[in-house]
C-alpha cells in the first residue's frame, strides 16, 4: 500500500468530529499553497502577458463586461 492509500484508509476511519477538523486544516493548507503559487507566478512575471493583453483590449475599446 502506497502512502496515499494509507492516508485514504486513515481518513475513512476518522470520526465525524475528526473529519471536521481535517477539512478545516486542509482548507487552510490548500489556501496557503495557492497563495504561495500565485506569489511565485507573479514574481516570475508569468501572468504579465495576460495583463498586457487585457490592457491592450481596454485601451482599444475591445474589452467588455460579461
Amino acid at each position: 500500500m502506497n502512502e496515499v492509500e494509507q492516508i485514504e484508509s486513515r481518513i475513512r476511519n476518522l470520526s465525524p468530529e475528526e473529519l471536521v477538523k481535517l477539512r478545516a486544516w486542509f482548507a487552510e493548507f490548500d489556501a496557503q499553497a495557492w497563495d504561495r503559487q500565485v506569489e511565485a507566478d507573479s514574481a516570475s512575471g508569468k501572468p504579465d502577458h495576460l495583463l498586457n493583453e487585457s490592457m491592450g483590449e481596454y485601451k482599444t475599446g475591445q474589452s467588455r463586461l460579461l
